[in-house]
C-alpha cells in the first residue's frame, strides 16, 4: 500500500490539529477534492482510492512515532497521548467516480484534518502508476543533477538558496521522494534545511519543516467574532498554542494586502516572518520589506519564505534579488519530487469549504486557486477585505 505510516504527511497537518485540540475541538468542518485541469479523467482509479483509503484508515501510531514527537518541542504531551488513541474514520470521506473522481471529507474538524496530504499522494501515485508503469528514473535522476548544480553554483557565486522539501502532497511516488530526500541530504548540506514530510524527517534525521496552513486562517472566517478579524482572531490563537516558535505566517488567504493590514506591530514583532504562496513575488517581498521598515522593524531580522510552484532557477533568482534585505527560504514542491515524466504535473487539491456549516473560502492572488461554490459569499468575502 501507499500509504504505510501517519507520519506520511506534511508537519503543518500536525501542528494544526494539536492547535484544533486545545482551542477548536468541537468545530466541524468540511473539505472537497479538485482537479484544476478539467481535461484530466481521474475515474479509473477510483477504486484503487478507495482500497488506499480502507488501508489508510486501519493505521496507528506506533509507539517509537510518539516517543519521535516527544523530541519535538513545540509538541505538547497531552498532543501525543491523543495521538496515541488517534484513527482516521473511514465514515468521514466518500470517494465515487462521477463526474471523474469525486473525493469529500466531513466531519470533526480535529478528526478530518489529516486526510488531506497522504489522499492527495495517495490520487497523484495511482495516477501516474496508471500513466508511466515504467518511468525513466534515469532521466529522473539527470534533472535533479541539474538542480543540485543550480544550487552549487549559486554557492560559488555566494547566493546561498537554503530550501526545504515541500513535495508530499503531489509527489510522483513515496519512493521517489525518499530517493531525493536522500540525495539532497548527502549532496547539498548547507542548503537542504529539512522536509515537510514528518516520515522522511523521521527517517532520515533530517528537521521537519512547516508552520500553518490556509484552512487554519481560512476556518477563521467561521469560528472568529466578526469575518473582519478573521485573520486576527486566529494568528493570535497560533500565538496562543506555540508562544512563539513556529512563527511563519501565510500571508494569501484573503489577499496580501488585507494581510499586511491585519500583520500589525504587534504581530510583525510576534511572528519570525511571512510565507509567500501566490501572486507575484519579487513585488510581494518587496512590499513585505516595506511594511517592516515602516513599522521601524529591520527586515534583515525577518524571514520570507517562498513555496508557490518554485523551481530551482525562480529561487536563485528570488535569493539574489533579497540577498543582504531579508532572510529568504524555499519551500520546493512538486518541480522537486514530481519532475520525472514529461509535461505538466497534475494539479490537484483538497481545500476546506465549510466550517460550522458556514461557507469558508480564500481569496487568492494568483487566479484559479480559489475554490468556493458559493459566489454569494465570495462576493461578501472580497468586499469585506477589499474595503
Amino acid at each position: 500500500m501507499i500509504i504505510s505510516s501517519l507520519l506520511d504527511t506534511d508537519l503543518y497537518k500536525l501542528t494544526m490539529m494539536q492547535g484544533v485540540l486545545h482551542q477548536f475541538p468541537w468545530a466541524e468542518v468540511a473539505y472537497e477534492f479538485t482537479c484544476r485541469d478539467a481535461t484530466i479523467d481521474l475515474s479509473p482509479v477510483a477504486d484503487a482510492v478507495r482500497d488506499e483509503i480502507d488501508h489508510l484508515c486501519s493505521l496507528r501510531f506506533t509507539k517509537e512515532e510518539l516517543e519521535y514527537f516527544g523530541q519535538l518541542r513545540f509538541i505538547k504531551p497531552d498532543f501525543i497521548q491523543f495521538l496515541r488513541l488517534f484513527q482516521l474514520n473511514r465514515e468521514f470521506i466518500e470517494v465515487t467516480a462521477k463526474n471523474g473522481l469525486a473525493i469529500t471529507i466531513k466531519g470533526p474538524w480535529l478528526h478530518t484534518i489529516l486526510f488531506e496530504v497522504p489522499v492527495l499522494a495517495i490520487v497523484n501515485e495511482l495516477y501516474y502508476r496508471r500513466l508511466y508503469p515504467n518511468p525513466d528514473f534515469a532521466e529522473a535522476r539527470r534533472r535533479l543533477d541539474k538542480k543540485i548544480a543550480i544550487v552549487e553554483a549559486a554557492n560559488k557565486d555566494g547566493v546561498s538558496i537554503k530550501f526545504s522539501d515541500f513535495g508530499t502532497r503531489r509527489r510522483f511516488s513515496k519512493n521517489w521522494q525518499e530517493e531525493v530526500a536522500t540525495r539532497l541530504k548527502e549532496s547539498l548540506p548547507q542548503n537542504f534545511r529539512g522536509s515537510s514530510n514528518v516520515f522522511l524527517a523521521k527517517k532520515l534525521g533530517i528537521r521537519p519543516i512547516g508552520t500553518m496552513a490556509h484552512e487554519w486562517l481560512m476556518a477563521g472566517q467561521a469560528l472568529g467574532p466578526r469575518l473582519a478579524y478573521s485573520q486576527r482572531f486566529m494568528l493570535e490563537h497560533w500565538a496562543q498554542e506555540y508562544r512563539g516558535d513556529l512563527g511563519i505566517a501565510l500571508s494569501d488567504v484573503v489577499g496580501f494586502d488585507a494581510f499586511l493590514d491585519d500583520f500589525d506591530m504587534y504581530f510583525a514583532k510576534l511572528f519570525d516572518g511571512c510565507r509567500h504562496d501566490s501572486g507575484e513575488p519579487f513585488e510581494w517581498g518587496d512590499k513585505l520589506i516595506e511594511h517592516y521598515r515602516n513599522m521601524k522593524i529591520d527586515p534583515r531580522t525577518r524571514s520570507a519564505v517562498f513555496s508557490d510552484g518554485l523551481t530551482f532557477e525562480k529561487a536563485r533568482e528570488l535569493a539574489q534579488y533579497f540577498q543582504g534585505r531579508i532572510m529568504t527560504g524555499f519551500g520546493i514542491g512538486t518541480n522537486l519530487t514530481n519532475d520525472v515524466v514529461a509535461g505538466e504535473p497534475i494539479q490537484i487539491v483538497i481545500k476546506m469549504t465549510r466550517c460550522q456549516n458556514a461557507p469558508v473560502a480564500k481569496i487568492s492572488d494568483s487566479p484559479g486557486k480559489q475554490m468556493c461554490k458559493d459566489n454569494h459569499y465570495l462576493d461578501y468575502l472580497r468586499s469585506v477585505f477589499t474595503q
